[in-house]
């Protein structure tokens, strides 16, 4: 029962709901003791040939009467407990989704997607349960039982009830060792579940990988048994729940055997009428419901607890980006200086950025150029406050980024990953992701600059094609300049290319450059590449290598100097060059 103490906090926040449908399902229970008292009542009237026409009409108008109102509170009861439960499946999984967004990106590369949507699903529909079905079990097995045994006692026979509920004991103990063993099977259950939802994810998500790898049979086998994993644990959990009802229908049938036993006996004595015993068997079977629902309510919260305890896990977790104290939401402008001595990711020993320190003045564009791993992504990754320096510091403006709200800083930056991110809404509605309120006449504009406006009306919805998700039904030139124009359209203060232009042509690229030279008039440009090109044009170009800047300067001065750099843009040139040739022949 862990778990309403759990709750307890939004039972105290909906308690008028809660209230009022206990008091209402309390009275529902209160009604359904009537018929049988009125069922005893006009047996012994018929066998003592009492029982009149008049007589019966009036009981049956009166029990007409006592459903009718038994109907209405039971439709209100289920209202208030039900929506509730409803709400609070609403609220934690808006809890859920926030403290999701909160996350620093350490976070998510740990976890796996598919165990997070188990937690956004099946966790909170177990806990939904318990604080509903599980509520109305718990007032209802005991309000109920309680009315049945007092009216039986009452007004029947004290001692016959006694002797009746004396297995009760034995139900007890039993539902409760079952009901500790399916908190423990059900959480192994759940755990497998989010194995299971996560192999989904992966294999949907890269299912041109598994086709191009022609790994559809094998990927079908690892799915097979890992769906059979799901299903023997839910078997054990099964074989758990499927204990509860025989043993109460075992208890309940020697209920009835002890009453039917020692009560015909008081009939036989003249201690009971014939009346009596029919009340007595009727309110007894009354009692099978809430004996059922005992053992339903152990197999309900105990699901709940499980579910729920695997849900405040993943509540505890703390993002490991904060805002500082006192840090300004005013968004930053100016200069960027870089100082940084030494940055290591969590858990690493080896440095992925060491020494770096340059400035980029207001409006001027960067260049980051280096091999693959030399660390071009992670130093524009720190500019995000995607991972915090503890050896160094980043400034805007003379303003420490640590300084500033993680709203404020991200705002004032428009970020083009090399992981192109799409959602399954229109190209439209895509590019206008950071400025929903953008006119479809600024976003064609942007798509203009970004060069993709002539593809987008060349499909058969233009801007409305719906895109697939994470940009599936996009070529991957497609999807970078979507995201390119989704970027422009924000038009930040500080714009990041992170190696953004590597899947579109020569000619493509240098109408992008030429744009953003364009519009980006007295804003700064950060672009990270591989093909030099993209960066001859920066006002101040750096090389990384292993963590540190090799080189730096203007795109002549460095190809003056004769290094890494101007090896590399004369390698490229040739390949072009070559590639060239080879397309015109």
């Amino acid at each position: 029962m862990r778990i309403f103490v759990d709750l307890w906090w939004f039972f105290k926040q909906e308690r008028f709901k809660y209230l009022f449908g206990i008091i209402f399902l309390m009275l529902s229970s209160f009604l359904s003791l009537i018929p049988p008292y009125v069922v005893g009542i006009i047996v012994d009237d018929i066998r003592k040939r009492n029982l009149t026409l008049l007589v019966l009409a009036e009981w049956i108008g009166f029990l007409v009467l006592v459903g009718v109102v038994y109907y209405c509170t039971g439709y209100i009861w289920r209202q208030l407990i039900f929506g509730s439960s409803i709400i609070l499946a609403n609220q934690l999984r808006n809890d859920l989704y926030k403290h999701f967004t909160k996350l620093s990106p350490s976070f998510y590369q740990k976890q796996r997607i598919g165990d997070m949507m188990a937690h956004a699903t099946n966790d909170i529909n177990a806990v939904q349960g318990a604080a509903g079905e599980g509520i109305l079990t718990l007032v209802d097995s005991i309000t109920m039982g309680a009315m049945v045994i007092i009216t039986m006692s009452a007004l029947i026979s004290w001692k016959l009830t006694i002797i009746a509920l004396l297995p009760m004991p034995i139900m007890a103990v039993l539902t409760m060792y079952y009901g500790s063993l399916l908190h423990k099977r059900f959480g192994v259950a759940q755990e497998a579940f989010s194995d299971l939802n996560d192999k989904v994810q992966e294999n949907i998500s890269g299912a041109r990988v598994v086709k191009a790898f022609g790994e559809e049979e094998a990927q079908i086998r690892t799915f097979r048994d890992a769906s059979k994993d799901v299903v023997n644990k839910n078997l054990a959990v099964a074989k758990i729940d499927a204990l509860f009802d025989p043993t109460i229908t075992f208890i309940v049938a020697l209920c009835f055997f002890l009453a039917l036993i020692f009560g015909s006996g008081s009939v036989v004595s003249g201690r009971l009428s014939i009346g009596q015993l029919t009340s007595f068997t009727l309110y007894l079977g009354q009692l099978v419901w809430p004996m059922l629902a005992f053992g339903w309510l152990f197999n309900l919260v105990e699901r709940g607890s499980a579910s729920y305890d695997r849900i405040r896990r993943l509540l505890a977790v703390k993002p490991k980006i904060t805002d500082a104290k006192m840090a300004s939401d005013e968004v930053p402008s100016g200069a960027i200086d870089y100082n940084i001595h030494s940055f290591s990711y969590p858990g690493s020993k080896n440095p992925a950025l060491s020494e770096i320190t340059f400035s980029v003045g207001k409006g001027q564009t960067l260049g980051v150029v280096g091999k693959t791993g030399a660390g071009k992504t992670t130093l524009l990754r720190l500019l995000l406050r995607e991972f915090d320096l503890q050896d160094g510091e980043i400034e805007i403006g003379e303003v420490p980024i640590k300084n500033v709200t993680l709203e404020a800083l991200r705002s004032a930056i428009g970020y083009v990953p090399q992981d192109h991110i799409l959602f399954s809404a229109t190209i439209a509605e895509n590019i206008a992701f950071a400025k929903p309120e953008a006119t479809q006449k600024e976003v064609e504009r942007a798509a203009k600059l970004a060069s993709i406006h002539e593809d987008i009306l060349s499909f058969v919805d233009g801007y409305e094609t719906i895109v697939g998700e994470r940009g599936v039904t996009l070529s991957g030139g497609q999807k970078q300049r979507v995201s390119i124009a989704r970027a422009l359209l924000a038009d930040p203060e500080i714009l990041i290319f992170d190696d953004s232009l590597s899947a579109v042509d020569a000619r493509t690229e240098v109408a992008i450059l030429k744009a953003l030279k364009k519009e980006r008039q007295n804003k700064t440009t950060l672009i990270s590449a591989h093909r030099l090109s993209a960066v001859e044009h920066a006002d101040q170009i750096i090389v990384v290598n292993d963590g540190q800047i090799s080189e730096r300067g203007t795109h002549e001065e460095l190809m003056g100097e004769g290094g890494w750099y101007a090896e590399m843009y004369a390698h490229q040139q040739l390949e072009s060059l070559v590639s060239e040739g080879g397309g015109k022949q």
